[in-house]
């Protein structure tokens, strides 16, 4: 119910009540499990985010070379990034929110994305695929040099931007960043 009333009307206009009234229960009863609007708001948020992780998750764990998955990664989030603001506006103005905020939801995501990058990455120094000297330099570059494409806020503000180029723009990125991994520069 918290998650219609959040894409129908988004995060300003949602009430605990109204999720309430929908659900057949009080809004005490609502408050039993979710202390404030934010903590419902942010159980909605969070479950979106997992989806996302389990998504990401299938490409490190699959049977592609480190390199395929850092490329199919990185195009997969910001694709789903982009794709939930166009078509979910509201979804997404909760997310962007939490990280600009450094919510719990927003800092549990980033774990388990740097996570997922970290197991590539040493997947690719592992295999020989990739050079790196320092896994942490090499994770903390995927993450700055990709930022503009998968970060809420670069996507909010790039979203008039033609998807095309957009897409161009990252494989640009993904290219200097597999050749920075392969090179052992970091």
């Amino acid at each position: 119910m918290a998650t219609e009333h959040l894409h129908r009307l988004g995060p300003r206009r949602l009430t605990v009540v109204a999720v309430a009234n929908e659900a057949g229960m009080t809004h005490a009863n609502v408050y039993r499990y979710f202390p404030s609007k934010e903590a419902l708001i942010d159980a909605v948020a969070e479950g979106w985010l997992r989806n996302v992780e389990h998504e990401l998750a299938r490409i490190a764990e699959g049977p592609d070379p480190a390199e395929d998955k850092i490329e199919r990664l990185l195009t997969s989030l910001a694709g789903m990034q982009r794709e939930t603001l166009a078509k979910e506006p509201n979804l997404f103005a909760v997310h962007l929110d939490a990280m600009v905020r450094a919510r719990p939801t927003a800092r549990r995501h980033r774990i388990r994305l740097r996570s997922l990058v970290e197991g590539i990455v040493e997947e690719g120094i592992a295999t020989g695929a990739f050079s790196a000297r320092d896994r942490e330099r090499a994770i903390a570059h995927i993450f700055d040099a990709s930022y503009r494409f998968t970060h809420p806020a670069a996507i909010r503000n790039d979203a008039s931007l033609p998807a095309d180029i957009a897409e161009a723009r990252l494989g640009a990125v993904i290219a200097a960043i597999l050749k920075v991994l392969r090179s052992g520069t970091l």
